[in-house]
């Protein structure tokens, strides 16, 4: 019966929740269920929730609030699965009554159950917890055919103050090597992997005795169907000197890093249970820089934590200025139940926290503007993403440009497809995106 109705699929949150998307797509699909983008043709949708922050949390419910519009029309069933109803069924299954089913972060292969049991008794059903976290290969995207991501793990047990993730998603826990490999080279022909995870940097730990986050990068590497692979979500204490070697001499690694630093004051770090200090983040983007010259480091930042000063604030600042980053995202923090830093006082101001975020971003903007005006004049290769039709030119993106979370390029050539790499001589810079053009192209 399930087979014959027609599903719509919603993802919220991160690129990680995405990768648990195109896997459950998998399953639908595999059980030659259709799919459609239009939703008021949909007679089962589907949400993928994020529940990492409160404005996260609210996003998904009233997404599900709108969905329910629907069902004066062809929609039967609501199922919301992932983060939110993991950490939230209780509440959920007693209050948000649109939900027709509730699955949890690993209970993805239980939908049809679920299903099946919700039409039959015409009762709303809770399955979090019911299924098991077991390994799917089935995967459609839903990114740009030429881009992919690839989820080397789940959860994470850096236990940081202000984050839900580990009471969310558990304990960190790699995927089998052997399975990562096989699920890269069943995606066809990628221009570039993302490697992600909340943690990608200790791969392994957890089921091999050590680290071995080089050796599944090297061994993704040799795949014939990858071209190049962007690391995210690198955590600066376990960036160790065999790491940057593989990012250095390994023509497939892309030359850029992301590393959430997520502040830069030590009394502010100890309080957020990172593992780092301001001198030695300073010192591993130097060695960085010194073994890979022309390396491009993104990062993202918390201001206003409890008991933050204007000192401690002022303080940070001044490292985005000694750090001299490519490209930063900047956050006010969020106050979340259940965590450490929930019960510390004093509390920042909303309105401190959002000017401390808008000045950061300031700071930022002429740090980054001042980086990419050192293009200008320069040729440097561009991966085509599409056409973008307001500017009238192709739009791409250079190895400092993670999809997404980064600046782009924009240019014009002759002609220009999706997925290649083209050279492209830039123009002119703003604190964000370039503009060039290729040698072919003829005004």
């Amino acid at each position: 019966m399930l087979s014959e109705k027609l599903f719509g699929v919603i993802s919220l949150g991160c690129d990680k929740n995405r990768v648990d998307t195109e896997k459950l797509i998998g399953l639908l699909k595999e059980r030659g269920c259709a799919l459609t983008d239009d939703l008021s043709k949909a007679q089962i949708v589907v949400i993928n929730t994020c529940a990492f922050l409160q404005s996260a949390r609210k996003e998904s419910i009233e997404t599900v609030l709108e969905c329910a519009g629907y069902k004066s029309g062809n929609l039967e069933k609501i199922v919301v699965t992932g983060c939110l109803p993991q950490k939230f069924v209780g509440e959920l299954f007693g209050e948000l009554h649109e939900a027709d089913v509730f699955l949890g972060i690993t209970d993805y292969e239980k939908i049809f159950e679920a299903l099946e049991k919700s039409y039959k008794n015409d009762e709303r059903q809770n399955f979090v917890g019911q299924g098991k976290d077991g390994y799917s290969y089935s995967r459609i995207l839903t990114t740009d055919e030429h881009v992919a991501y690839l989820k080397i793990a789940d959860g994470c047990y850096n236990h940081c103050t202000y984050c839900l993730i580990p009471k969310i998603r558990g304990k960190y826990r790699s995927y089998p090597l052997e399975n990562l490999v096989k699920e890269a080279e069943e995606l066809g022909e990628i221009s570039e992997l993302v490697i992600v995870a909340q943690d990608t940097t200790r791969y392994g730990e957890d089921i091999y005795g050590e680290n071995r986050f080089v050796e599944l990068l090297q061994r993704l590497s040799k795949l014939d169907n990858v071209r190049k692979i962007r690391l995210l979500y690198c955590y600066p204490d376990v960036i160790g000197d065999e790491l940057i070697e593989e990012i250095a001499t390994n023509d497939k690694i892309l030359k850029y890093i992301d590393i959430p630093l997520q502040h830069s004051e030590n009394r502010v770090l100890k309080l957020m249970n990172r593992k780092g200090t301001r001198e030695k983040y300073l010192d591993l983007l130097q060695k960085l820089r010194e073994k890979i010259p022309q390396i491009a480091i993104r990062s993202t930042f918390i201001s206003g934590f409890p008991t933050e000063t204007e000192e401690e604030f002022e303080g940070m600042k001044a490292f985005l200025q000694e750090a001299n980053l490519f490209n930063c995202g900047f956050f006010a923090y969020s106050r979340e139940p259940d965590t450490a830093a929930y019960r510390m006082k004093p509390q920042v101001h909303g309105a401190t926290k959002n000017r401390r975020v808008r000045a950061l971003y300031e700071t930022q903007k002429a740090i980054s503007a001042k980086i990419l005006q050192g293009f200008v004049g320069q040729e440097i290769e561009v991966v085509c993403d599409g056409i973008d039709y307001d500017k009238n030119c192709f739009v791409g993106r250079a190895y400092f440009n993670a999809p997404d979370i980064d600046g782009k390029v924009y240019f014009n050539a002759a002609e220009a497809m999706q997925g290649e790499s083209y050279v492209v001589k830039i123009e002119r810079a703003d604190s964000y995106d370039l503009y060039g053009k290729t040698e072919d192209y003829e005004e």
